[in-house]
């Protein structure tokens, strides 16, 4: 698998250990605190790959800017979250910056 790939599987684990963590509602559900543990540990392990290849700061740019988007959608659509035209233009923003240092790596 391309680092690349890796990067995307890290993404999406991220995601879905925020979303966890979230539904722990501070850890007062356990069983999803520890899914959110589980899940946070394996998207570590899968990030690992990652960092071997492609720049340090380039991988956490994009895991951590495409993860902040991922959340936010997602907290919109599951937990009613609200976000803005405001928040949306900054998120735009975000994903610029991803495609940006993709394409430029």
């Amino acid at each position: 698998m391309s680092a690349w790939m890796y990067l995307i599987v890290a993404i999406c684990l991220e995601i879905c250990a925020t979303v966890a963590l979230k539904l722990s509602e501070g850890f007062e559900k356990w069983h999803w605190g520890l899914v959110s543990i589980s899940l946070y540990a394996v998207c570590f392990w899968v990030l690992a790959p990652a960092l071997k290849v492609l720049p340090v700061g380039v991988v956490y740019a994009i895991w951590a800017g495409v993860g902040i988007v991922g959340v936010s959608i997602l907290g919109a659509l599951l937990f009613g979250d609200r976000l803005t035209a405001v928040h949306y233009g900054f998120m735009s923003m975000i994903l610029i910056g991803a495609v940006g240092l993709k394409l430029t790596t």
